[in-house]
């Protein structure tokens, strides 16, 4: 069984979270998220905002990176527009942590320099400063689940008025 982890350092934005613990929730990935966070994700709020798959979820959070790496072992993986590796070439392995950083100034930069073989960046044109954090979450997660052959994830769907022609 393969395992693969979401990692958001100090969140900022709620909605990107949103979107992030759907995608999590929709693959089976456990979210964890390392403090401060820009939000508050008592259950209270978590029902006002409507996320109706929060209960899919496993979902961890942690008092900070210290916290965080105390707690966990990795392998990790760090996404950066400042990597010198594309996410693609990067062999994930099972039980991956893909760490992402705060929407406004990404990870710190002494992760980046300590870990430079597990660095990667998503490839965008020079003039763009980064995606989404959303989007970038999405394009590590489906890139290692494609990587594991999409593991415990249904990979067909059936219409609903018609069937598919053979």
């Amino acid at each position: 069984m393969h395992e693969l982890n979401i990692v958001m350092v100090e969140p900022e934005i709620p909605q990107n979270t949103g979107n992030i613990a759907r995608t999590c929730a929709a693959t089976g990935a456990r979210l964890h998220l390392v403090k401060p966070l820009g939000f508050d994700i008592s259950e209270r709020a978590v029902r006002r905002a409507g996320l109706d798959y929060w209960s899919l979820l496993d979902i961890t959070v942690y008092e900070n990176t210290d916290d965080f790496f105390a707690r966990t072992d990795g392998p990790y993986y760090y996404f950066s527009t400042k990597a010198k590796h594309i996410h693609s070439e990067m062999k994930f392995k099972n039980g991956a942590y893909l760490l992402f950083g705060k929407e406004t100034k990404g990870l710190p930069e002494e992760l980046l320099r300590d870990n430079p073989d597990t660095t990667v960046r998503i490839p965008m044109i020079d003039e763009a400063r980064s995606l989404n954090l959303s989007n970038a979450v999405a394009i590590g997660v489906y890139e290692a689940l494609r990587q594991w052959g999409y593991p415990e994830l249904k990979c067909a769907g059936e219409l609903t008025k018609f069937k598919w022609s053979e």
